[in-house]
C-alpha cells in the first residue's frame, strides 16, 4: 500500500514588506487578509510542496531538495504565483526581496516536507477531472487557448477519511489587482478553504496550471493601472475559488493504483537579445521626461534593466522539469509562466483520453518569466517582447524554449530518473 503524509506551514510575513506582481503597486503590504502557506504532500519517496508566493528560484529549490531527506530528483517545489505575496526571488520582478522572508520561505519548505514525511501513513488514491468551471480566459486574444478542466487527486486514510486533496486549475491568481495591499493567496485560498470545509480533517493543496497567458479576463496592461477595480475584489476571488472547488468536489473519481515513481530532466534555454538596445534605451530616456507616473515607473525599470542586466550574448539557462506517476495520476511540472498551448500539447502527447488525472503545472522549481510557445511570437505583446525586463533576465527567451521544456518533461514522464536524465540534450 502507498504511504503518504501532508502538512501545512504558515509563512505569512509581517506588514511593511514590498509586494510582488504589479508594477503599478509601490506601497508595501499593510496587513494580511489570509495566511500565506507552504503545503507539502509526500507520496512514497516523492513529494510536491507548494508556496503562496509569485515564484521561487532554482537555487532555493536545489537547497531545499538536497536537505529534504528525500531523493532530490523526486521532489518538486512550486509556487501558486499569487500576486498578493511578498517579493520571493532575489533580483527578479523589479523588487527588493527581504532576506528574512527568503529565509522564512526556505525554512517553510523544509519544515513542511519534514512534517509530511514524519506523519506518513497508508493511503489509497482516487483521481479524476472536474468539468471546466468557465472562469479562465486567454488574456492575449479572445480566441486564444485555455487549458480546461480541474484535475483532482484524493488520498484516503485506512479508516476512509480523507487525508489530502490536490487540485489544479490553469488561471492566473490575479483576481485582486494592484490596489490590494493585503497578503493573500488570491482565489486559491478560497479553493482550499471550500475543499477543507467539505472534507473535514483533510488538507487541500492547490497547484497552478499553465496560466502564462490565462487569467479571469483582463489584459496584462491592467497591471499598470493603479486605479481600484471594484470587480477585482475578495468577494470575486471567493466566488471563483468556490466555483473551482465545486468542480473538484463534483469530479467523478475512480480508484487508482499503488505504484509510485518520479523523475526529472533538464532543458537548455537560449536567449534572443533585444535589437539595437542603445537606441531603445535612448528612446526610453527621452520618453521618460514627459511620461505619466505609471508609464514613467515602467520606463525607469527598463532603463535600469538596460544599464545593469541586459546582455548581447548571455549564457543559456539550464532549467529543470519533473514528472511523477502516483498510482496512475500524472504530474508534469515546468518552471516559469507556461502558456496554455503547451499544456494542451502535453495532454495530447500523454493521451488526453485517460480517466486518470493529468496535472500540467507551471511555476515549479524556478520562475525565469514567460515562456511562450513558438506560435505566440508572431503576436508580440508584453509577455513576448517586454516582460523579460521586469523579470530581470538579460534578454528574452528564444523561440522554441517552451518546446524544449515540453520535450524534457515528456522525457521525465517516460521514466528517466536522476542518474539517467538528459542534461542539455533535450532537443526538439
Amino acid at each position: 500500500m502507498i504511504r503518504a503524509g501532508v502538512s501545512v506551514v504558515d509563512i505569512t510575513p509581517p506588514a511593511g514588506l514590498a509586494m510582488s506582481g504589479f508594477a503599478a503597486r509601490v506601497e508595501p503590504a499593510s496587513g494580511a487578509h489570509d495566511p500565506l502557506t507552504v503545503r507539502a504532500l509526500v507520496v512514497g519517496d516523492s513529494a510536491i510542496a507548494i508556496a503562496d508566493v509569485i515564484g521561487i528560484d532554482a537555487a532555493l529549490s536545489a537547497r531545499v531538495r538536497l536537505a529534504s531527506g528525500l531523493p532530490p530528483e523526486k521532489v518538486t517545489l512550486a509556487a501558486t504565483h499569487t500576486h498578493g505575496g511578498p517579493v520571493s526571488m532575489a533580483g527578479r520582478l523589479a523588487g527588493a526581496a527581504a532576506p528574512a522572508f527568503l529565509d522564512r520561505l526556505e525554512a517553510g519548505f523544509l519544515t513542511a516536507l519534514r512534517r509530511a514525511r514524519e506523519t506518513m501513513e497508508p493511503v489509497t488514491l482516487h483521481g479524476g477531472t472536474g468539468t471546466e468551471p468557465g472562469i479562465a480566459r486567454n488574456r492575449r486574444r479572445p480566441d486564444g487557448p485555455v487549458d480546461r478542466g480541474v484535475p483532482v487527486l484524493r488520498l484516503d486514510r485506512a479508516d476512509g477519511s480523507v487525508m489530502a486533496v490536490l487540485v489544479s486549475y490553469a488561471c492566473h491568481p490575479v483576481v485582486l489587482s494592484s490596489d490590494n495591499l493585503l497578503w493573500t493567496a488570491d482565489y486559491p485560498h478560497y479553493v482550499r478553504t471550500a475543499l477543507e470545509a467539505a472534507l473535514p480533517g483533510a488538507v487541500a493543496l492547490f497547484a497552478t496550471g499553465c496560466a502564462g497567458d490565462v487569467n479571469t479576463g483582463h489584459s496584462a496592461a491592467a497591471s499598470l493601472d493603479p486605479a481600484r477595480h471594484p470587480l477585482r475584489s475578495y468577494a470575486e476571488a471567493e466566488r471563483i475559488g468556490r466555483a473551482v472547488a465545486a468542480s473538484a468536489l463534483a469530479a467523478p473519481l475512480r480508484p487508482l493504483g499503488e505504484s509510485v515513481s518520479a523523475g526529472e530532466a533538464f532543458a537548455e534555454l537560449s536567449f534572443a537579445p533585444d535589437d539595437d538596445l542603445p537606441a531603445q534605451r535612448a528612446a526610453w530616456q527621452a520618453e521618460r521626461e514627459t511620461a505619466p507616473p505609471i508609464r514613467a515607473r515602467m520606463l525607469d525599470i527598463w532603463i535600469d534593466w538596460a544599464a545593469r542586466l541586459a546582455a548581447d550574448n548571455p549564457p543559456p539557462l539550464m532549467e529543470r522539469v519533473t514528472a511523477a506517476n502516483w498510482g496512475g495520476a500524472r504530474l508534469l511540472a515546468m518552471p516559469g509562466e507556461i502558456f496554455a498551448r503547451t499544456a494542451q500539447e502535453l495532454r495530447e502527447a500523454m493521451g488526453a483520453g485517460s480517466s486518470a488525472p493529468l496535472f500540467v503545472l507551471g511555476y515549479a522549481d524556478d520562475n525565469p518569466g514567460y515562456i511562450p510557445p513558438e506560435g505566440e511570437f508572431a503576436f508580440g505583446g508584453y509577455e513576448v517582447n517586454e516582460a523579460h525586463r521586469f523579470y530581470g533576465l538579460p534578454a528574452g527567451l528564444a523561440p522554441r524554449s517552451a518546446e524544449r521544456l515540453a520535450t524534457a518533461v515528456l522525457n521525465a514522464a517516460g521514466g528517466q530518473h536522476h542518474d539517467e536524465t538528459s542534461k542539455g540534450d533535450c532537443h526538439d
